[in-house]
């Protein structure tokens, strides 16, 4: 059984871009995968995944020509089924045993084993290994009909099959080539009406030869290279053209660098084989548009690189990456810059036209454009943002920052109604702010529109300023209770109104930018302006929120800030997020705090014990009704519930203050004195005592303690 590196290669129609990444990891590991399941592959095998635009391939290290033998058993029926009282077979056990492929002959050597209550028939033998062939054709099959595929074709096939021109299959893209190499043998299989051969095809316009012989499973993608002028590997193509950005870059000088867009370098990645970066230019007269537009139309329409300077200012030239590589580029290069001109043209005259008319000239508009069928127009939406801003501006800055907010608000979603942001809606926001400083208003207004959407996605930087964090709390608000209060919500795979999203924008803006507002207000301020048009969302959307606090807390790439300042690294355990979380604390800037002092507390060599200990109050009381009241000392008898009773009156009240200091940490680390008082008093105290104001007294006790001691966090949830 001798062990080869295989190479399998589809040929195809151009793939979509988008996908290409995805589908090339998809091919080479469901391949691999099912040549694994089948003994063909050792587990730990090389898989090397290849993607062009033109091709899917993968190269497995180490296939068997034929997989090993296995042994198998197979339970057959009880004895007392399969063989009557003389020991000779039973018709059914003959009836499985051919089933099985064996006949009489076999009985003599079935094995007999207890199995449960009874002693059973066993029938063992010896499964031949799978033919590489046979294998691989079902690795095929499996892999190709598991890719991600964004959407099928249906196209007809010209030869090799019984109705040329009649017959159809489905795949992403019409398949012209197989490629099916064991070492240097060729596999017979066929996938998608094709053939497999040692025959593939390079690029387009550059191949050395076509068609391209691949002599060897190993030599693929240096065949492919030399002969084809493809580079094959999607990961090699997008580090080369990487590499040739960054030295176009410095080719032009004064520190320049393309602009960072991971998902355009994978899209590029996808549309070329033979990567050619070339520096292009434009007329600096384009600059005088905001660069964002620019850079979006570059971007998007044309898939091009633009140059920043050192400042991070746009400048004059923008990076191609071609796909062939002339002699003289100049026709490429001037081609491309004919291409962008009118791109550009068009968004300067989107930013002139724009600019003739004021924001508030448009506010009027707002009123005829439907936002929601159940909750008005996008003008009703902006006067309830509006109310919610001011209610929040007035909370936390008095009048002045009510009224920023309010003009912000009321402007904020202007410039939907302008020319630019209908061609590019990714620049909502950001034109808004272009032109409310073209209409004179204030930077903080002007930063406050532009950044009213933040954060967008996480990650995303915050509002800039107050008036900023106000409107983006308002709008983001107002979002989440209408679709609460409407009842249109996220369900597992669909959320149309990016209430999640909303959601944790809320969340990182309370904490991050220490916003010293409780969520409960929060949600009841902005359920006002709706008035009757909905129902209260408040418990519902709340929950929603806590949801959204634990993935936030749980997320490691998070630095999360110790209450003294100091960065610490770490992810929560579930157990610390559940124990703050537990309580429903509503103020939500102070989570980090109280987090962090669950932290240091759970590392106390007194936390196990009395995380225990809580928990055995908290069951006690739920059991227990009509606690209350203050704790008499008179009825104290027991040595060891004076004790507990003197240790809280000398430990809880410096706790509580350092708790409404906002010392979490120090609050609960005093309590760490209780540990050895509150064992002897579960040790030597009979809580359910027969005399009831005893028992009513050691309850109202207990009671204090639990209270105490679940201010910060409810440490029972610390429990093993």
């Amino acid at each position: 059984m001798s062990a080869q590196n295989l190479l399998v290669e589809l040929f195809v129609e151009e793939l979509p871009p988008k996908a290409l990444k995805k589908l090339g990891e998809a091919f080479a590991t469901g391949l691999a995968a099912s040549l694994q399941a089948q003994g063909l592959a050792p587990a730990d095998a090389a898989v090397t995944a290849f993607a062009s635009p033109r091709r899917l391939a993968a190269h497995v290290a180490g296939v068997l020509a034929r997989a090993a033998d296995k042994p198998q058993s197979h339970k057959l029926m009880p004895v007392s089924v399969g063989l009557d009282a003389s020991g000779q077979p039973t018709p059914a056990l003959l009836k499985r045993l051919g089933a099985l492929g064996a006949d009489a002959s076999a009985v003599a050597g079935l094995r007999r084993a207890v199995d449960g209550k009874a002693e059973a028939l066993f029938f063992d033998s010896i499964a031949p290994g799978v033919e590489l062939a046979a294998g691989l054709q079902k690795a095929l099959d499996e892999a190709i009909a598991q890719l991600p595929i964004p959407k099928v074709m249906t196209y007809q096939l010209e030869s090799g099959c019984a109705l040329p021109g009649w017959d159809s299959v489905q795949f992403v893209r019409p398949a012209h080539g197989l490629v099916a190499l064991h070492g240097a043998e060729v596999v017979p299989v066929k996938a998608l009406g094709l053939k497999a051969g040692n025959a593939t095809h390079g690029h387009r316009f550059e191949a050395r030869v076509d068609p391209v012989a691949i002599a060897h499973a190993d030599a693929y993608a240096d065949t492919l290279a030399q002969d084809g002028a493809v580079i094959a590997s999607f990961a090699e193509r997008r580090a080369e053209i990487a590499r040739q950005l960054a030295a176009a870059a410095a080719q032009v000088g004064g520190a320049c660098r393309p602009v960072e867009d991971e998902a355009l370098l994978d899209e590029v990645t996808a549309l070329v084989e033979r990567p050619n970066v070339l520096i292009c230019e434009f007329e600096k007269q384009f600059l005088d548009v905001p660069q964002e537009c620019l850079i979006l139309t570059m971007k998007a329409n044309q898939k091009y690189f633009p140059l920043l300077d050192a400042q991070g200012r746009l400048t004059n030239r923008f990076l191609v990456v071609s796909n062939i590589r002339p002699d003289d580029a100049s026709a490429v290069i001037g081609g491309n810059e004919r291409v962008v001109r009118p791109r550009l043209a068009d968004a300067k005259f989107f930013f002139d036209q724009d600019r003739k008319k004021t924001l508030e000239s448009r506010v009027e508009g707002l009123g005829k454009v439907v936002y929601h069928n159940q909750l008005g127009t996008q003008g009703e939406r902006v006067e309830r943002v509006r109310a919610i801003a001011r209610a929040i501006g007035q909370r936390l800055g008095g009048d002045v920052l009510a009224q920023q907010a309010d003009t912000a608000a009321r402007l904020a979603k202007t410039d939907l109604l302008t020319d630019m942001v209908g061609e590019f809606p990714e620049l909502q926001g950001i034109m808004g702010g272009y032109y409310a400083r073209h209409d004179g208003l204030s930077e903080d207004i002007a930063f406050a529109i532009e950044d009213h959407y933040k954060p967008r996605f996480a990650g995303d930087a915050l509002p800039r300023n107050a008036v900023g964090t106000v409107v983006a709390l308002a709008d983001k608000l107002e979002t989440l209770v209408g679709m609460f209060g409407i009842g249109n919500l996220p369900t597992g795979d669909k959320d149309p109104f990016a209430l999640r999203r909303h959601a944790l924008g809320v969340v990182r803006m309370l904490i991050e930018a220490d916003v010293p507002v409780n969520l409960d207000w929060l949600l009841g301020a902005a359920a006002v302006p709706f008035g009757t048009l909905i129902k209260d969302p408040s418990a519902e959307l709340e929950q929603f929120i806590y949801e959204r606090l634990r993935g936030y807390f749980r997320d490691e790439d998070r630095s999360v800030k110790h209450p003294r300042g100091v960065s610490v690294p770490h992810a929560y355990t579930n157990a610390e997020i559940d124990a703050v979380l537990a309580l429903r604390p509503q103020l939500l800037r102070s989570l980090d705090a109280q987090l962090h002092a669950v932290l240091e507390f759970a590392s106390l060599p007194e936390a196990p014990a009395l995380a225990a200990a809580n928990k055995r109050i908290g069951n006690i009381l739920k059991k227990s009704e009509g606690v209350g009241g203050p704790v008499n000392a008179g009825l104290l008898k027991e040595p060891a519930e004076k004790a507990l009773f003197d240790a809280m009156q000398a430990t809880v009240p410096g706790a509580d203050a350092r708790f409404e200091a906002g010392d979490f940490t120090a609050s609960l680390q005093a309590l760490a004195a209780l540990r050895a008082p509150v064992d002897a008093f579960f040790d030597g105290v009979m809580v359910n005592a027969d005399d009831p104001a005893l028992k009513a007294n050691r309850l109202a006790l207990l009671q204090q303690l639990h209270r105490a001691m679940n201010r910060v966090a409810d440490l029972s949830r610390l429990a093993a």
